[in-house]
């Protein structure tokens, strides 16, 4: 834990957290406040489309997502965009039927409404692309692998590259790079930023997913409020 090492612009304190840290909150949220975590990827999702959106300037939009909850918050991504006419695509880093609970579900939408999944064999990222980096969050615990690495070197060739929680390939703790990691323009990290993140996030902003409170006190994780919107623009304090 990091008490007070990022601000947002009007000087709000905000801790960064390991990712053993930031899984306590995933747990306090679910289990002991009964905060749904479909709810929590629906804000994640959401808020994600919403940074795409602001800078998709008519590029067509790639999600890259993995079958942990940071692929689903990618899915919805794709869900919202799609939704508000964009151009968007969804890439899996495995076969549809290995993805199981909410992420399954997510998928089954997506499906259902049409918007297009590439098998990965096929998949291709090019220079006129937004790719949106939703492949590992917060539990990487070794260098990334199969699918997911190739995904994450494709995002090079992107246009513009967003990443949900932080880039994937990168310890959430340490900011060490196991192995392949994705470098991305803009960062959307949730709830509270990450200890590990670096000048490969980019731009960083923090999302809200509706995280109470009552979680961090419980957690005895220093904490003030910083959203005055859904999702604010953050920096490391020293900076």
């Amino acid at each position: 834990m990091e008490p007070n090492a990022f601000e947002t612009p009007n000087g709000t304190p905000v801790t960064a957290v390991t990712a053993t840290e930031m899984e306590a909150v995933d747990r306090t949220a679910t289990e002991s406040v009964q905060l749904a975590l479909f709810s929590m990827m629906e804000n994640a999702g959401r808020n994600l489309a919403k940074v795409v959106r602001r800078r998709r300037d008519a590029h067509p939009v790639v999600v890259l997502a993995g079958a942990g909850g940071n692929g689903g918050g990618g899915l919805v991504c794709a869900r919202h965009l799609a939704n508000r006419g964009c151009q968007v695509a969804v890439s899996l880093d495995r076969s549809p039927e290995e993805l199981s609970g909410i992420v399954e579900q997510q998928y089954h939408v997506l499906e259902a409404m049409g918007v297009p999944v590439r098998e990965l064999s096929t998949t291709t990222v090019t220079d006129d692309v937004i790719a949106v980096d939703a492949l590992v969050g917060y539990g990487l615990s070794d260098p990334l692998r199969g699918g997911a690495e190739r995904l994450a070197k494709a995002t090079d060739s992107a246009a513009t590259v967003v990443s949900l929680d932080l880039p994937s390939g990168i310890d959430a703790t340490t900011g060490e790079r196991p192995g392949t990691a994705v470098d991305a323009d803009v960062t959307l990290t949730l709830a509270l930023p990450k200890t590990g993140l670096g000048p490969n996030a980019g731009r960083l902003l923090l999302g809200d997913i509706a995280v109470p409170s009552a979680v961090y006190d419980t957690l005895e994780i220093p904490y003030t409020n910083p959203f005055d919107a859904y999702v604010v623009p953050i920096r490391r304090r020293c900076e």
